[in-house]
């Protein structure tokens, strides 16, 4: 079992792996994008748990002090899911988002849905909320504003490749 699968869950032979090495890549390239589009966010905020490298890598990239994460629980395993996305504490203080430009920074866009979700109630405290992703998948419900690649296939990212590690 690693980090993104359920016990007794088997990864699916085809799938994306992304490694450190192109986790960089994609960061520079996805920043590239905002930066090309003329639109500057004062925060960034990542959807914990898959977001959050992404989320600090373009806050780095982009030269974006300010930082935030919302917490999302919605795959409970490989293609498996709770029926809708359940934000958990610590919850973001949104009240510091008023008048500013917020980028909702995420992994990937599979349903979309927690990415609809975030989007949303970022949206609804900020000046303007976009949405970055390193992988877009066709059936996503949000076409992100920022996406690295578009993909039908599981991704493993390098975050989530390994077994959780244990005592020795």
């Amino acid at each position: 079992m690693t980090s993104e699968t359920a016990e007794g869950q088997v990864l699916p032979s085809d799938r994306e792996v992304l490694t450190y090495g192109g986790f960089g890549i994609a960061v520079r390239e996805l920043a590239q994008q905002v930066v090309d589009s003329g639109w500057v966010p004062d925060v960034v905020v990542a959807v914990a748990r898959g977001g959050l490298p992404l989320g600090g890598a373009l806050a780095y990239a982009l030269g974006t002090k300010a930082v935030g994460t919302l917490n999302v629980e919605f795959y409970t395993g490989v293609d498996e899911r709770l029926d809708d996305p359940v934000v958990l504490p610590p919850l973001l203080d949104t009240d510091a988002l008023r008048g500013l430009r917020a980028l909702v920074a995420d992994d990937v866009a599979d349903t979309g849905e927690t990415l609809a979700l975030v989007r949303r109630l970022v949206g609804e405290h900020c000046e303007e909320a976009r949405t970055a992703v390193l992988y877009t998948k066709p059936r996503s419900v949000v076409a992100p504003d920022y996406t690295w690649r578009a993909t039908d296939r599981w991704i493993t990212f390098p975050w989530s490749a390994q077994d959780p590690v244990v005592p020795r």
